[in-house]
């Protein structure tokens, strides 16, 4: 059986909403994994949910370096790595 074409469009449901971003993410971090180890490329993925919770994923354990003025998710995602 052949899938439709999904149109992207934001889901008006909430509860839909969040376990499709929940499914979607667990495929994006597998994804992530896999070019990481066929590939052997250094990937990094950071996911912040609709509630603001830190999901993410890295190939190599690096110190994050940040530009002088970073983008605001990426501010976000400091701060976050700097409370824990």
């Amino acid at each position: 059986m052949v899938r439709g074409k999904v149109t992207l469009q934001r889901i008006d449901d909430g509860a839909r909403r969040m376990v499709s971003f929940s499914k979607r993410r667990s495929g994006l971090l597998k994804k992530a994994r896999e070019l990481a180890v066929l590939c052997d490329a250094e990937v990094g993925v950071v996911v912040f949910s609709p509630k603001g919770k830190l999901s993410h994923f890295s190939s190599q354990s690096r110190y994050i370096l940040a530009p002088p003025t970073p983008h605001p998710s990426v501010f976000r995602f400091l701060l976050f790595v700097k409370c824990k």
